[in-house]
């Protein structure tokens, strides 16, 4: 690995850490009560999706999202090997492991307060209302009635192929906005590009007031199978892995299926306007 490749995959971590940092921090604060809302939570993420971007985008790109780099492998490679998109998230994982050891350091006071407050012991199936911190469950455990008292939800509502369709549409959305944004045709930012990453971050936070109360809203492998592995590690044990209902799986292949699919449409629609600007020149010359 040379040293600028070794650059771009240390901001795909920084950026990632960050993404889980601030974002899953966010859901590590509802545990005191403090937050009222799915929709001040979503606009943590959002801000805090916004500013990983911000932080890492003229390194690397700042896809921070191993659904996003598959994308744009399959879709929009332009210099982006197999070799070096499969670095790309592995250290989107690493930042993911990181962003989740660091939360439970700075938060497991506020977990454990939680947890004794609720009669949990970690561990017990129970503990999945703190394990969501860290990682994702099927339907919301905070509007499920089988872990929360007046939850709108019981499990069997959103069985495990909804919620597979679930991740995959809410990723699919998000990389259709991304590749839209990013398309070389789309001059509607003009020279104010800046403006990008808030628009991602904008997406990501409407993103999540839509479907967090039914999957928690993943769309990225590494937020959601990093900060799993170190609450596994850190107590939750099997809560955290395989999860509720055996469910991990669907916060990975979910955002696999549908990042790409939701690429693929974005740079097929934009595609069409240089197709027509193309085929007018080609008139004119005649």
């Amino acid at each position: 690995m040379n040293r600028r490749l070794l650059g771009e995959c240390l901001a795909e971590l920084a950026g990632t850490f960050f993404i889980v940092l601030f974002g899953c921090g966010s859901v590590c604060s509802t545990r005191t009560g403090a937050w009222t809302s799915v929709w001040q939570v979503a606009s943590c993420w959002g801000f805090g999706v916004a500013l990983a971007i911000y932080a890492t985008a003229d390194i690397s790109g700042a896809h921070l999202n191993p659904a996003i780099t598959l994308a744009f492998r399959l879709v929009r490679p332009e210099g982006l090997t197999w070799s070096k998109a499969n670095l790309y998230m592995i250290f989107q994982l690493l930042g993911g492991i990181l962003g989740g050891f660091i939360n439970l350091a700075i938060y497991n006071p506020t977990l454990v307060a939680f947890e004794r407050q609720k009669g949990i012991t970690r561990g017990d199936p129970e503990s999945i209302l703190s394990a969501m911190a860290f990682g994702e469950y099927y339907p919301n455990p905070d509007l499920s009635s089988e872990w929360t008292e007046g939850g709108v939800y019981k499990e069997s509502d959103v069985h495990m192929m909804h919620a597979l369709f679930v991740e995959a549409w809410g990723t699919a959305v998000l990389a259709f906005m991304v590749f839209s944004f990013t398309h070389k045709d789309n001059g509607v930012f003009g020279d104010q590009r800046a403006f990008l990453p808030f628009m991602i971050g904008c997406t990501v936070a409407v993103n999540l007031g839509l479907y967090a109360p039914i999957t928690q809203a993943g769309w990225n492998p590494a937020r959601d199978f990093g900060p799993r592995i170190a609450a596994a590690i850190c107590g939750w044990g099997k809560v955290a892995i395989p999860g509720n209902r055996n469910g991990f799986w669907i916060y990975i292949f979910g955002p696999f299926i549908g990042g790409p699919a939701g690429a693929f449409l974005a740079e097929t629609l934009w595609n069409t306007k240089s197709v027509k600007e193309n085929g007018q020149n080609g008139e004119a010359a005649k």
